[in-house]
């Protein structure tokens, strides 16, 4: 039976939510969003490892909270790189040292603490069934395109097109595919002199790895961007917790 094990992408700062420290690591109800985040696939009877990418000076902060939380299934901290698609490939090289090519890994946002137990599960269902899988959800709102934007003022903005929702889905994480493909796409990048792409599932459609594959997504596994965000966090898990 396949392996299945979680890449947590860590190493970010944060910088949108002006706090001191990076978001990953604030404390909402007693526990950081990482272990939050790290909790949900702890909890997980599929999940084998978890493997958590931060940069070096939180590493530390980063075992702490494992063994304050009680996150047995901790296997490793991987060094983060320039920005998440680096992160990214350093936890791939990282894991191909511990892991069978046949594993399953599921690649998720740390700053998305509210994925769920069904959500991992279509994961690793999908990515068994059919090659890959990636969390979406179908949209919910048409679309405007811009056709020219030459500065963030929305005054700047042009839109002369659409896109209707039912042409959409709205990807989330994790993204999930077997480490023998995330390996050779990275690899591929490389060679290719890829040096970013906004997340995994966008480089598999740079290189042609496709077709990708819809797992469940829900309204409540959203990022964590604003400081808005760690208050609806905050009062979800209230709600879930009554």
């Amino acid at each position: 039976m396949n392996k299945s094990v979680a890449l947590i992408l860590a190493g970010g700062v944060g910088n949108r939510m002006n706090l001191s420290i990076p978001k990953q690591f604030v404390m909402v109800d007693g526990l950081s969003v990482l272990q939050h985040t790290m909790l949900a696939f702890q909890q997980h009877m599929l999940i084998s490892a978890i493997y958590v990418v931060s940069s070096p000076e939180w590493q530390n902060t980063v075992r702490q909270q494992v063994k304050a939380a009680g996150i047995t299934k901790f296997a490793q901290c991987i060094n983060s790189g320039e920005n998440s698609f680096m992160s990214a490939r350093n936890g791939i090289l990282a894991i191909q040292e511990k892991e069978e090519e046949s594993t399953v890994v599921l690649v998720h946002d740390a700053v998305r603490p509210l994925v769920s137990q069904d959500i991992i599960s279509s994961n690793i269902s999908v990515c068994l069934s059919r090659g890959n899988a990636i969390t979406s959800l179908q949209s919910q709102e048409s679309y405007m395109q811009i056709d020219k934007k030459t500065d963030v003022a929305n005054e700047d903005i042009v839109a002369s097109d659409y896109i209707l929702r039912e042409e959409l889905l709205r990807a989330q994480t994790p993204h999930t595919f077997h480490l023998k493909e995330l390996a050779e796409m990275f690899a591929e990048a490389e060679q290719r002199g890829i040096t970013y792409s906004q997340s995994i599932f966008t480089l598999a459609c740079e290189l042609g790895h496709v077709p990708l594959y819809p797992a469940k997504g829900e309204m409540i596994n959203f990022k964590l961007t604003m400081p808005s965000d760690i208050m609806l966090f905050q009062a979800i898990l209230h709600q879930i917790r009554g």
